[in-house]
């Protein structure tokens, strides 16, 4: 189907003008969808399976979205000047303004980590070594399914048997073994630069939202600190930004997601002087009150080393004048996959679909957010990872998969129970234009439909779920203690 186009040129980032081409959009757009196996695993009754019905291949489909893409762009009568015509950004917006009002989220969301990868590439943060492409790690993923499979809980059915036959606890055990053993390479890690004289100052704990960071934190530092090492941890929530300075949307949420949420140039300052052995006034604020209240007196002693657990400590401004030896950073993200169903679909469940539940579960009782919120906001959450956290994670030391074979039966009657976080269905009407929550809401509550798990009960105690777990970070009973932040 052919679509009125009256633009004729584009701008590059060096500001040159070229001819306009829109199978070049066809072309980014059909690559996006084959790096995660097609449009398919894009394909939602009532949302977007009419595309389906009419376009019978992916490459017609991208022809359908590229026509889309053109026609938003022509919207806008400055495009059509010569002179002045869109930026390649604008159009990259606009692809993924497309994807998304269409219901491609997954094809969206490796365009974007794609498209961002490559601006930080650009830019000298990643090497063609570290740039991850569509932030899906393929190889990762497969040496996970293959763990998974060993197991027989590669699929939604299989992992249902363990939990019918009453073996989850063994899958539990091998699971917690597994990332405890990862944190040992890690620490080895460290104490292994420190044996070839190249002594660490700054250590990173980063990752998205809700991977698992804080409990990874003090697991990290005990197995370093039984080496002899000492740390002084930087609380990073005191640089943000007064409430004041965060705009808010129609339904009054700031976007707390993004590194720019925190005052980058006193952050990245303060890093520098602390390493520098000088002390700093570290700004005390106050989430209650929404700014900062005070200031407080920080110094980093000569044997120390400075530990920071942030969302975004791989982005680049931040450590900016800092020499990379002298940092470890440690990656963390839930990384565990395994197929919907009995595998007959090809379609895998997805890492944000574990990472949503565990927040929920964490604003609901920590922050008195309630699921609905959590969900509305998610948005933001995956909008800032995929553009400076995901991206940049291949120029990490280690990688910790934060993520478990037993997360969804686990997670399953904190949401499921009568008194569970799940929000209403109905809830959701007042925001139909939210489409993004309105896909993550169905997609998480069908595959929570879809597991079995134990009660509540069973996890009260700590036979079936030790203490210390990672999971015990959202679900609750967590036995980790918590360091204060200086």
């Amino acid at each position: 189907m052919a679509v009125q186009n009256r633009i004729v040129k584009i701008q590059k980032r060096n500001r040159a003008l070229v001819t306009f081409d829109a199978n070049r959009i066809r072309g980014a757009i059909l690559r996006a969808a084959q790096s995660i196996g097609g449009f398919d695993q894009d394909r939602l009754p009532g949302i977007n399976d009419k595309i389906f019905s009419s376009w019978s291949s992916d490459e017609l489909i991208a022809d359908f979205l590229a026509d889309a893409v053109v026609l938003c762009l022509n919207a806008d009568p400055h495009h059509w000047i010569t002179n002045f015509p869109p930026r390649i950004e604008t159009i990259q917006d606009q692809v993924l303004h497309a994807l998304r009002s269409y219901g491609f989220q997954n094809t969206a969301d490796a365009y974007a980590c794609y498209r961002w990868g490559r601006h930080w590439l650009r830019e000298g943060a990643v090497t063609p070594e570290t740039f991850v492409g569509n932030g899906f790690p393929r190889a990762q993923m497969e040496k996970t399914l293959a763990w998974n499979r060993e197991r027989g809980c590669d699929t939604i059915a299989g992992l249902n048997e363990i939990v019918r036959s009453g073996r989850l606890k063994a899958l539990i055990d091998d699971s917690l073994l597994r990332y405890e053993q990862s944190l040992d390479t890690a620490a080895e890690k460290v104490i292994e630069r420190f044996r070839t004289g190249r002594n660490v100052r700054m250590m990173w704990v980063s990752g998205p939202s809700s991977s698992g960071k804080t409990t990874t934190t003090v697991k990290l530092t005990e197995r370093l600190q039984k080496q002899g090492l000492r740390f002084l941890m930087l609380n990073l929530d005191d640089y943000f930004w007064s409430l004041v300075e965060h705009p808010t949307d129609w339904i009054n949420d700031r976007n707390y997601e993004t590194p720019e949420a925190m005052d980058i140039q006193l952050l990245n300052r303060h890093l520098r002087e602390l390493l520098e052995g000088k002390t700093i006034e570290k700004p005390v604020y106050s989430f209650k009150e929404g700014r900062r209240l005070a200031s407080k007196s920080v110094k980093l002693e000569p044997d120390q080393i400075l530990l920071l657990d942030c969302l975004h400590g791989l982005y680049p401004p931040i450590t900016e004048g800092i020499d990379p030896s002298a940092q470890f950073r440690l990656y963390i993200e839930t990384q565990n996959v395994l197929y919907e169903g009995d595998g007959s679909s090809s379609r895998l469940t997805k890492f944000t679909d574990v990472r949503l539940l565990r927040r929920i579960l964490r604003d609901a009782r920590h922050r008195n957010h309630s699921p609905l919120l959590t969900v509305l906001h998610w948005h933001y959450v995956r909008s800032g990872e995929l553009f400076s956290i995901i991206p940049l994670s291949g120029v990490a030391d280690h990688v910790v998969d934060g993520g478990f074979a037993f997360d969804l039966p686990v997670l399953k009657p904190f949401f499921c129970d009568p008194e569970g976080c799940l929000p209403e269905a109905e809830a959701f009407q007042t925001y139909a234009g939210f489409l993004d929550a309105h896909i993550r809401f169905e997609r998480v509550r069908a595959l929570l439909n879809s597991v079995e798990g134990p009660s509540r009960a069973d996890l009260a105690g700590y036979e079936l779920i030790p203490g210390d777990a990672l999971v015990r970070e959202f679900i609750g009973g967590s036995t980790v203690k918590i360091p204060h932040n200086e």
